[in-house]
């Protein structure tokens, strides 16, 4: 427990840190918009891409952790449609909570696997995020437009121009090829890459929305206890039952116990969703997450 609050705190840190710049005005909010722009389309693809070129694809418990996100994700999904049944929930109020359960922030989730597996941990990161990504994403899509008729080009367009999937393939791609990261390339993107994840944690603090919280209290409050201690517990149930070795575990609860994604707010409002309820729980998930992340990783980490 120790050593993960002493590996969490910092990084929380940083979060708070972007919060506080934020909102003292430190910066032209034009700043942050370029600064999450320059992140999220050049340094976290760089990180992705990096880590998958070197990541172990012949794993043979591969098969077995694609499963397991598949069934975390579907659970997770099917008991909400069957909470939609029973509440009557709107489209757009459905799809937010949906996304408030099954995506991630993928800074703070490799931030936290880098500190505490190193390189070891972030190929099997990325092979996570490899998976979780694209599918996270479609589901999104599919609920928050529940009972509306989708195009599949409007399904499929977002997601292979997001450019985290794009990464993924290329570092896939790059991995299976065996060509490797020639001629000092490898070191081009580690440098790009080390920047990524500081950089990010600072910016979900500040777009981080306190206002968000008072409405909806109650909803954001359920939201968040459900995905920072029922979806992880889900995760590891499956991971259990599917016997994955403790490492590749412990990283699949991980990405299961980390807040939703900042972006899950631009999906929600581009498609028409409630974005005042998506905001405030980002917001309480990226806040809770402080408290509830010591104690998940507590039981799994010795």
């Amino acid at each position: 427990m120790q050593n993960v609050l002493l590996t969490l705190w910092p990084l929380f840190a940083l979060i708070a840190l972007g919060a506080i710049l934020r909102r003292n005005k430190t910066f032209e909010p034009a700043f942050w918009v370029g600064a999450e722009k320059l992140n999220y389309f050049l340094l976290f693809p760089a990180l992705l891409i990096n880590s998958l070129a070197n990541a172990p694809l012949s794993d043979p418990q591969l098969p077995h952790l694609a499963g397991a996100i598949f069934s975390v994700v579907i659970i997770v999904t099917l008991l909400c449609v069957v909470l939609k049944k029973i509440t009557g929930w709107a489209a757009g109020r459905f799809g937010a909570i949906v996304q408030g359960n099954i995506r991630f922030n993928t800074y703070l989730g490799l931030a936290i696997v880098a500190d505490l597996f190193g390189v070891e941990g972030l190929g099997i990161a990325a092979l996570i995020l490899a998976t979780l990504v694209p599918l996270s994403n479609v589901t999104s899509v599919l609920c928050l437009t529940a009972g509306q008729n989708v195009t599949l080009r409007q399904l499929i367009v977002p997601i292979i121009k997001n450019p985290l999937i794009i990464s993924c393939v290329i570092g896939i791609i790059i991995n299976l090829s065996g060509i490797g990261l020639p001629f000092g390339s490898d070191q081009f993107l580690k440098l790009l890459a080390a920047t990524s994840l500081p950089l990010g944690l600072i910016c979900i603090g500040a777009a981080l929305h306190l206002s968000t919280l008072k409405a909806e209290s109650k909803m954001i409050g359920i939201n968040t206890v459900t995905r920072l201690l029922i979806v992880p517990i889900i995760a590891y149930s499956v991971a259990y039952f599917l016997d994955l070795s403790s490492l590749v575990m412990v990283l699949l609860v991980i990405f299961f116990s980390i807040p939703t994604a900042p972006t899950s707010y631009i999906l929600t409002r581009q498609l028409g969703g409630d974005s005042e309820l998506m905001a405030g729980i980002i917001t309480s998930q990226t806040m809770f997450a402080a408290i509830t992340l010591p104690i998940v990783l507590g039981f799994l980490i010795p």
